[in-house]
């Protein structure tokens, strides 16, 4: 039997109906990002959440729907928040919600599940996404910070700079007194400059989003190339025991949809394009993905030390495949 037969003109269509469909998202997905880039000050997010430790990590987790960002402009905008006084708990909550819990997303998986239960699959990622990034705050915040951050974003905390601050204090240092004698609007003094203009500011929305649909359009393409082929030229019948197994489908779309890393906006039109595997495997892929991929292991390393990086690989992919195991037994 032949499990492979490439024909150019079925390829041709199912790539270009998948790329048609998801690049206007994926543009306005950028542009979104650049925006909030341009526009969003470091220190709101830490202004708007509430000083109860828990409660902050709940709203953090639906700040997504106010400040949407992509899984790679989320992690690069926590390395200023936390800077900057976030609590690293709430961070990873934004962080992991912010690419699930956001309207882009919820209308980018609507239209791509036009026929597939769009309802239920839109709002089953979102709660399941919430739900995730919520837990992985929760237990951050029983973290000790040393275990969770790199050495460099630990010296970065405003209270560590406080505290050498204080040592140098204490040993009569003269750098250390000008520290000690600074006030953080003191510090933010130093480091003043005028606030760029309007003009400025959508020249550097316009970068940002240039920046991030080049970056992502890459990973949407050969996602795109790798599902019509999948869908065209592979023999269904194949992958059938792989694709009907209540365990194994969401298994296996969660590893594919981290070897594909891609954006959270254009996603759903490549796991609607999967049409062998049931509802919980597609939720699974849908999940997954905007919160760890291939991409994501590197980036997060540019936070979080590598023991906590594969702990939380771990700890997301096995939640979110019992989660999405059990809804199966809905029948969807």
């Amino acid at each position: 039997m032949n499990w492979f037969s490439f024909h150019l003109q079925d390829f041709a269509f199912s790539f270009l109906s998948i790329l048609f469909e998801g690049v206007p998202f994926l543009l306005l997905g950028s542009l979104i990002s650049g925006c909030v880039e341009a526009f969003l000050p470091p220190n709101l997010l830490a202004r708007l959440l509430p000083r109860n430790r828990t409660a902050a990590v709940f709203l953090s987790g639906l700040l997504g729907g106010i400040f949407p960002m992509c899984e790679c402009g989320a992690v690069v905008v926590i390395r200023r928040f936390i800077a900057k006084g976030l609590p690293v708990s709430c961070a990873v909550t934004y962080m992991l919600a912010a690419p699930i819990v956001s309207p882009l997303v919820a209308i980018s998986t609507f239209a791509a599940f036009r026929g597939q239960n769009p309802w239920e699959m839109t709002l089953l990622r979102l709660c399941v996404g919430y739900i995730v990034a919520v837990g992985a705050g929760l237990i951050v915040q029983k973290l000790p910070l040393s275990a969770v951050l790199q050495e460099k974003m630990l010296e970065n905390l405003p209270e560590r700079r406080r505290e050498l601050a204080s040592a140098s204090v204490g040993a009569g240092g003269r750098t250390g007194l000008r520290v000690a004698n600074n006030s953080p609007e003191e510090e933010a003094s130093d480091e003043w400059m005028p606030a760029p203009g309007v003009k400025a500011k959508l020249l550097r929305v316009v970068q940002a989003a240039t920046a991030d649909f080049l970056d992502v359009a890459l990973f949407f393409v050969i996602g795109a190339t790798i599902a019509a082929t999948f869908n065209t030229a592979v023999d269904q019948a194949i992958i059938a025991p792989v694709a009907t197994s209540p365990i194994l489908a969401p298994l296996t779309l969660m590893g594919l949809a981290g070897a594909m890393a891609l954006c959270s906006s254009t996603d759903a039109f490549i796991a609607a394009s999967f049409i062998a595997f049931p509802f919980n495997a597609k939720l699974a892929f849908l999940v997954f993905g905007p919160v760890f991929d291939v991409k994501l292991f590197f980036l997060y390393g540019l936070i979080f030390r590598r023991k906590f990086i594969v702990a939380l690989a771990i700890g997301l992919f096995a939640v979110i495949a019992l989660i999405c195991i059990r809804i199966s037994v809905l029948g969807l």
